[in-house]
Formats: structure tokens, sequence, C-alpha cells
């Protein structure tokens, strides 16, 4: 069984300030003391009664409130919005994400310590992996019950037959809450052009398949008019009330393609609410795709306007342009339940940090430096004007803390690791950043740490981040990296011998030549692992500044035709992608680790065809 590698990092109460340099300019953060923050926002609220000074003075009132019982169709706090995270199935559905079962076990595993209510763990008809995925997630995360009795949902998508459904159910129903969701068109153009269905078809189907699912045993059914955003609203009025009537218990309404604009959508959930037969009986939901960048605003109207469920990814990772992302659609609730009369979800905002890189470890997906919340900038204050501002009071141009969302920007402990630092003070360090390795990884870990300490006078956070990035977030390892040696430069072909232990534990070695140091490393690779494969992409990062700095290199490779799966938006048979990342000082080294990393995914992947459902059934969703 995995064992989780996250715990919550402790916030220190002492004052600090840090400075960190990036291409020779200084950046400042700061942290003051919860107690200062707090009588500074009560002297304020008291001269500006109508003014926020900063999110963390509007949580008060939403922190003491407990998470309400779970019921498929009622929530007893009529303020209570459930957060269902898709993370695993839309977000996996980035070109190049696609993670081991493993990797889905550990975020599912995180997810429910950051208290998400739904985890949609995948789509089991897409390939006998991803129905042991869900499978395996089901029968653990989703029967780990804490002590305030919560347990996650665990959710399978399928469309609407009969096939995907039963297989949605049988990986599911091994857990203590577990979800069927089922889809199908609803616009115009995608009943006209891709099922060819007419209006009544398409409500006699989706009736059907809800009522097939319940006929199952499952008694928390979700059901999803696809491009709903666009669909005739008398259309959407009468499906959703037949399916209501056949036993759905959440109505998921999706802006398929991110066309809606906030108002639009905020109305579209409202004249549901108030047209729709039966809909006190159902919670509704939203979806919202970020073609146009409007996800979160779409996201967050929607609840305004009456939805109780929210659907997101971590980072906002997904198909095309992605989702509305989990961290700004729970913060922005959090920020702004002032504004939307005292809306509140059950997520612990302690864990959003470390969930984040988590997922954009496992993913690949690296995240741009201005992401919401999550980005490397986030927090950074560059200008002489906001650092001055900052001094003063953080609240000038700080609306959240870092230790709101789990991010520690400085080692207060006052701990420098270098080279004469030991087993104790990294584990405190690596306690600290929020990571929580068992005693065979940290030994493991620390001789790397060791051998970056003797070639640089200082490890950092982020030379830390990146070794626990190459030590721990890998597949199993079916191809170790032994030993390599390459030859370049302007006198000769470039050169690599590459020594590689299997898992048998026998060592293989092999020569080639090639373009550069890279490319022959990776083609005498090819010539020991005798697989096809075809280089997607490749990208190199260096972690911190300077001529010393640990390099971060992601690959993303494709192997030959019989790892496929079925895409959940097309029906159609797609060839699985593969990403791997690897680091060290030597840039071709960390280039090895990565094309190795993605090669023992790749390896790791069941070799099997994505079952077959009806032609006539090869709808899609972003939902």
């Amino acid at each position: 069984m995995a064992t989780s590698l996250f715990r919550t990092p402790i916030s220190s109460p002492s004052t600090s300030i840090s400075t960190s340099q990036s291409h020779h300019r200084s950046s400042i953060f700061l942290h003051f003391p919860q107690r200062f923050r707090l009588s500074f926002t009560s002297h304020a609220q008291q001269r500006f009664p109508n003014f926020a000074i900063s999110c963390s003075a509007q949580s008060d009132s939403s922190a003491s409130r407990r998470r309400p019982p779970y019921i498929p169709n009622h929530i007893p706090d009529p303020n209570y919005v459930r957060i269902f995270d898709t993370t695993l199935r839309d977000g996996e559905q980035s070109p190049g994400a696609s993670m081991t079962s493993k990797e889905k076990l550990d975020i599912a595993r995180q997810l429910a310590k950051l208290g998400v209510d739904i985890i949609e763990a995948g789509f089991p008809a897409a390939s006998n992996e991803d129905f042991e995925a869900v499978k395996m997630i089901a029968k653990e995360v989703g029967n780990a019950v804490d002590a305030d009795g919560y347990v996650p949902v665990i959710c399978g998508l399928s469309r609407c037959n009969e096939k995907d459904i039963r297989t949605a159910w049988e990986a599911v129903k091994y857990a203590k809450r577990p979800r069927i969701h089922t889809f199908i068109a609803t616009s115009a153009i995608h009943m006209e052009f891709k099922l060819r269905k007419t209006k009544e078809q398409v409500v006699e189907i989706a009736r059907n398949m809800v009522k097939f699912a319940r006929s199952l045993g499952c008694e928390d059914v979700e059901f999803s008019p696809e491009d709903a955003g666009r669909s005739d609203r008398e259309f959407l009025y009468e499906i959703l009330g037949e399916v209501i009537k056949a036993g759905a218990t959440t109505l998921n309404i999706p802006d398929t393609v991110g066309i809606n604009m906030p108002t639009q959508f905020g109305k579209l959930i409202a004249d549901i609410k108030a047209n729709t037969p039966g809909i006190e009986n159902v919670i509704i939901s939203t979806h919202c795709q970020n073609d146009l960048g409007l996800s979160t605003a779409n996201t967050i109207q929607g609840a305004h306007a009456g939805a109780r469920q929210l659907e997101v990814t971590i980072n906002g990772i997904g198909e095309r342009a992605g989702n509305a992302s989990l961290e700004e659609v729970v913060m922005a609730l959090k920020c702004g339940e002032h504004v939307f009369g005292g809306l509140y979800t059950g997520i612990n905002a302690k864990h959003i940090y470390v969930t984040s890189r988590m997922v954009e470890e496992y993913s690949g997906l690296q995240l741009q430096p201005h992401k919401a919340l999550v980005g490397a900038n986030a927090f950074a204050h560059e200008s002489g004007i906001h650092q001055d501002g900052m001094l003063k009071h953080k609240g000038t141009y700080e609306i959240i803390s870092p230790e709101d969302i789990g991010l520690e920007r400085t080692n207060e402990a006052g701990i420098v690791l270098g080279k004469l630092s030991g087993r104790h003070a990294l584990r405190r360090r690596l306690e600290e950043l929020g990571y929580e390795l068992k005693e065979d990884q940290v030994d493991s870990l620390f001789w790397r740490f060791k051998s970056v300490a003797e070639q640089k006078k200082r490890v950092t956070d982020a030379d830390l981040r990146a070794l626990v990035s190459d030590e721990v977030f890998q597949a199993e390892p079916i191809w170790k990296l032994d030993d390599l040696q390459v030859t370049c430069g302007t006198l000769g072909l470039s050169t690599a011998t590459v020594k590689l232990c299997g898992l048998d534990g026998t060592t293989h070695v092999a020569c080639s030549v090639g373009t550069g140091p890279v490319d022959s490393a990776y083609k005498a690779i090819d010539l020991i692992v005798k697989e096809p494969i075809t280089l997607l992409e490749y990208s190199m990062n260096a972690v911190t500044e300077g001529i010393d700095a640990i390099a971060t290199t992601r690959v993303v490779i494709v192997g030959d035709k019989s790892r496929t799966s079925t895409h959940a938006l097309t029906g159609e048979t797609v060839h699985r992608t593969f990403s791997g990342s690897g680091a060290g000082m030597d840039v071709v080294v960390s280039s090895v680790k990565a094309y190795i990393a993605a090669i023992n995914k790749m390896l790791g992947f069941k070799d099997t065809s994505a079952p077959t459902s009806a032609s006539a059934e090869k709808v899609s969703i972003s939902a």
C-alpha cells in the first residue's frame, strides 16, 4: 500500500523577511504573526466596516462551520458548496498528463486530505488500466473514514450506454459512497452532427440510462447534458426533469466549450433552478471549461445563482485550455464570503499548495509563474512601491497569506542546509516544506542531497523540491540508470555509453552516436529497451539561479499502438502519451533520467485495448 508523501506544514508564529534573487533582481517575501494580522484587521474593520482587508479576515465564520452530513440529493446547510474534483479524469486528458495507477492513488489520497467532497477518479471504460485505477481508489480512499465521519464520494464517468455504466459501477461500487456520472449531448449542433439523433431519442436514452444506473444499486447518480451552455432552454428543462424522475441526484450543467459569459452562465443556472420540475430534489452542479479564461468566473457566478456543487481540477488542468481551478474557486469563495451570502466549502486550504505541487510533478504539466495562488510569482513583490507597502503591512498588497494555502516561503527554524548537514536537519526541512517521507525514501534522498551539497555552498528549498521529485515522484523503476558517459563537441560525432539496470537486476550496456549528447544517449537507451518510442516534447529549466543550479527536464513520449484508451470527449480510441521528469546538476544526466522515467511509465501501463461501446453512443463531454 502506498504511503502519502505529504503532510500539512506547520506555520511559525514568528515574523520574517526574506529575499530571493532572480536575474539579478530582488524580490521580498514577508510573514507577519497571526495575532498581529488579526488585531490589525479588527482595528481596520472598525474604521472601515464595509472594506475587506484580506481573505484571512473573511474566513473566521466559515472555519467554525462543520461539513454537513452527506446526502446524495440534499445538502442540509443551504450555504454549503460541494467541491467535485475531476483532476484524475478531465485533468488527465491534458496531452502528456497520463498518470500511473500508483500516482492516481497518491493524488486521490491527497485530495481526501484536502477535503474534496467528490473525487471523479476516472473514466473506467477507457481501458483496463483506468478501470483498475478507479477500482483501487474506490477500495482504499473511498473507505478511509476520518474521525468526523468524512469520506469522499468516489465517482466514475460513463457515456449514456449500458456497457459504460455497468463498467463504471463495477469500479466504484467498492467505495463507501459510490457515484456514477453519466452524460449525453443536448445542444442542437451536437445532436445533429455528432449523435444524429432527435430530441425525443436523446431524452429517451437519458431517462433509460439513469434508470439503469439506479437499477444496479447505485443510489447516487449524476447526469450531465453535454454542451448545456449552447442548448435550448426549454429542452434542458424537459430532459433534466425527466432524469430527475428517473432517479438522478445531481444535475451537472457544463459549459463544455467555454463559450458562456459569467452573467450568461449565472442566468442559465438561475433559469434551470426556476423552471425545471423537481429541481428541489437534486443538487445543481457546474463544470466550466477555460477556453476564454472565464472558467473560474463562470463557476463562481454559478454558485451565486444557486449551484451547490462545483466541478474543478487542481491547477486548472484539463482538456484544451483546462478547467476551473480548485484553488482559485475555493479561495474566491472564501474571500467573497461576505459578497456571496456566506457560501463556504469543506476544503482545508492548508493543503492547497502541496496538492498543487504533487499534481504538477505527477502530471508533468508545469505551472506558469503568474498562476494565481500557486504560481512561483504569486507572493513575490519586486517593485519598490510594493516592497515599501509590504514592509509597513502586508495587507497593502497581499490579500491572502502564503501560509493560508500551506506555502512556507522561509526557513523559520533558521536551518541552512549544506554539505555538513545531517539526516535530521534534512528530514526537518522536508517536513517544514510539507513532505512526509518513509525512512528508506529519506535515506535515498540524503545521499543525493549530499552529492549536490558537495558542489553547492547552500542547498535551497527549490533544490530540495527538485530532488524529491526526482527520487520519490517517479513510476515503478522497470529500468534504472546505473552509469552514463558522453563525448561531444566540435571535433567529432557525439557519442554516449549508457548502462541500465533492469527489473531482474541484470545490467545492460549500449553505445550510440547522435547529433548531440542527449540525442546519442536516448538512442543508446532505445537499443537497450527495444521499444518503439517517439519523443514528442523536451524541455529543461533551472530551478535556481547560478551556474551550479539543478536542471529539471521534462519529456513526453508515445509508444506503439497497443497502449490505447477510449477518449471520454470523443469516444474514439487514442494513443496514450507518457511524461517523465528528471533532475540533476548535469543537464545530460537530468535529460536521461526524464527519458527513463517516461519509459517506465509507458512500460507500466497495461497493454490493453479500450473497451468498445455502441457506435451510436460515441458522445463527448467536458464535464
